[in-house]
């Protein structure tokens, strides 16, 4: 335990005292909207045939949904898992599409849903300083948007399931690639049922200097989100994205299961950053990985604000020899939260190096877990890992775990780890 000077101590008072008020809950109350129709019932052959119907998918989408539920079905739940045992997958509802097209223009969002973005500030935030902006309210795109230079400059940024008919063979090269949906038995259902998101290419020597964002809103209890995000960045380009997540006030609760997939080829820079503030009504999981080729960069930022139970591990495979990546996550775990967050590498070229990240705030009786993996191969030579966690305690009911895991087969890898934990008493 780390003994605190009376100024420190004070800053983690007004800290606590800050974060009491439920920053999540900014939202408010949800409010009614206009729905279009829904799909819901026990997860079947007969429900993933008819989302991709409605999506009017390519053969090769419908049998990768159909290989996918394959695996949900056989796969057992992860025995890491903890804090879901009221979550019943089979009584939410899978698909539910709003009233509403993919606008062009604030004003052709539905006024109710609109009001939602506007308190968040997203039009000023859109002229300002983005180059893109997509919007996600359920399970659907209902705005689209972004600069004619990422035109001009060959970028593509389109809805998912527009790439998916527009550019079958780009997205076929990537989707369930860089993180296949066999991995766990939520991987796999979000592969069976995913619906909207977001695919980015960049083409080869092209930065893109503003960023993209694209913002995910669950208005409704007893609903499963499931969109997929794409980024590809060809060789020495530049990209920033921005995630953001968030849910009104309602009864009962709501299922994200996300997927985030980045892939950097040689010479690329990924910037991937996430603002998650899910109301207390929300489980989280949020799957995302990103492969680096050689010389290429990928950089994670988790910010985890809100849900009630949240698992989200960003994790980057550096493939190319010189590749490296930087994994920061932010976490706040405050009253009845659990948090179960970290980050994952995998070195598999030569002079990789990784610079992880993690700090946390828990409260009230709040939970964090931060679980950190590092596999160094034997052809790695020359790896380098920074890795460093912190938490503050903020009261004696709340509890942060820390559990650091290398597998080491390099001799000549460099990995170093550090631990701290502030208290206040």
């Amino acid at each position: 335990m780390i003994s605190e000077h009376s100024g420190e101590k004070e800053q983690k008072l007004q800290l606590k005292k800050a974060y009491s008020g439920g920053i999540e809950e900014i939202l408010g109350l949800a409010t009614k909207y206009e729905k279009s129709f829904e799909i819901k019932g026990k997860i079947s052959r007969e429900l993933v045939e008819e989302i991709s119907r409605i999506k009017k998918e390519p053969e090769w989408m419908k049998r990768l949904r159909l290989r996918a539920l394959e695996m949900y079905e056989k796969l057992p739940s992860p025995k890491w898992i903890r804090g879901i045992e009221d979550l019943d997958v089979d009584s939410l509802i899978h698909y539910l599409k709003p009233e509403a097209s993919i606008a062009r223009s604030w004003d052709e969002i539905p006024e109710q849903i609109r009001a939602y973005y506007e308190k968040l500030g997203l039009p000023e935030i859109e002229q300002r300083v983005l180059s893109g902006l997509s919007l996600q309210f359920e399970s659907e795109t209902i705005y689209h948007n972004y600069k004619k230079l990422l035109e001009e400059k060959g970028v593509i940024m389109l809805p998912m399931e527009e790439a998916v008919n527009r550019y079958p063979d780009l997205v076929k090269s990537y989707f369930t690639r860089v993180f296949p949906f066999s991995e766990h038995k939520y991987a796999a259902l979000h592969a069976a049922l995913w619906s909207g998101g977001v695919f980015v290419y960049v083409p080869k020597n092209v930065r893109i200097k503003q960023p993209i964002e694209a913002f995910f809103l669950i208005g409704s209890a007893m609903e499963g989100q499931f969109e997929h995000t794409l980024i590809v960045a060809d060789e020495n380009s530049y990209i920033h994205f921005i995630e953001g997540c968030a849910a009104p006030i309602y009864k009962g609760y709501s299922f994200h299961d996300g997927m985030v997939e980045l892939y950097a080829h040689r010479g690329a820079h990924i910037k991937f950053s996430t603002i998650q503030n899910w109301s207390s009504n929300v489980i989280n999981f949020n799957n995302k990985r990103g492969i680096a080729e050689e010389n290429a960069v990928i950089e994670w930022f988790e910010g985890s604000i809100g849900s009630r139970v949240t698992y989200v591990y960003p994790s980057t495979i550096l493939k190319g020899d010189n590749s490296r990546t930087t994994i920061y996550t932010v976490t706040l775990s405050l009253g009845n939260k659990l948090k179960d967050t970290g980050s994952k590498v995998y070195m598999l070229g030569r002079n990789t190096s990784a610079k992880i990240v993690n700090k946390s705030v828990v409260g009230d009786g709040g939970i964090n877990v931060y679980r950190g993996l590092i596999r160094v191969n034997k052809e790695a030579d020359k790896a380098v890992v920074s890795s460093s966690c912190e938490n503050l305690i903020l009261d004696n009911r709340s509890k942060a775990y820390t559990y650091p895991h290398a597998q080491v087969f390099s001799n000549s890898a460099a990995i170093n780890h550090e631990a701290k934990t502030g208290k206040l008493e």
